[in-house]
């Protein structure tokens, strides 16, 4: 399992415990981290194998879950069980992720510096083999640099106006969403008022 799901070896663990039981389901797991606090949050997100999770299966997953957690009680103490979608800016924990949102922008950060730094910005580009693709702006041209993808320690898409539009569309085609249910939106231009 990548480090980008679970980082640490407690979440790993945790992880191993809660994987099956959201596979079993027919969703999957996008990332797991424990947070300490006052009260420690053992935050989950899920999604289906092709996106697009609802309300009602993060509660299903949540019930599942909370019955297998307390069955094997990986955590000391009080926690908070919190399981979500991994939302439009979704953060990019697996392989698979870079070919699905390929074309989209994202930010990448590699855990030691690759040619004197370690955070990358630019369009996805794809997979080849291990290595995550990315297209960066560097001295005025646009290039096209691979990153192993074991060298990464976190990934996430950027929020544009593109990805907000696609992925909207792609959720009106399937059927989740019903443009009668909403208000016609209106684009303001910079210094305008409604």
């Amino acid at each position: 399992m990548s480090d980008l799901i679970a980082k640490t070896a407690l979440d790993k663990r945790l992880a191993e415990i809660v994987a099956p039981v959201i596979e079993d389901m027919g969703y999957e797991l996008v990332r797991l981290r424990l947070m300490s606090g006052k009260t420690a949050t053992l935050q989950v997100m899920a999604d289906l194998p092709e996106g697009g999770i609802e309300v009602d299966a993060l509660a299903e997953i949540s019930q599942a879950l909370s019955a297998v957690l307390d069955v094997e009680d990986p955590i000391e103490g009080e926690y908070t069980l919190e399981v979500s979608s991994p939302g439009i800016d979704r953060p990019l924990t697996r392989l698979k992720d870079f070919d699905v949102w390929e074309g989209y922008e994202a930010r990448v950060e590699t855990e030691e510096l690759i040619d004197g730094q370690r955070r990358f910005k630019g369009a996805l580009a794809g997979t080849e083999g291990s290595e995550v693709l990315i297209e960066i702006e560097r001295g005025g041209e646009t290039l096209t640099i691979g990153l192993q993808f074991e060298w990464l320690s976190d990934a996430k898409l950027i929020l544009t106006d593109e990805l907000i539009r696609d992925v909207l569309n792609s959720r009106k085609d399937k059927g989740q969403i019903d443009p009668a249910q909403f208000d016609e939106v209106t684009t303001l231009m910079d210094g305008e008022e409604d």
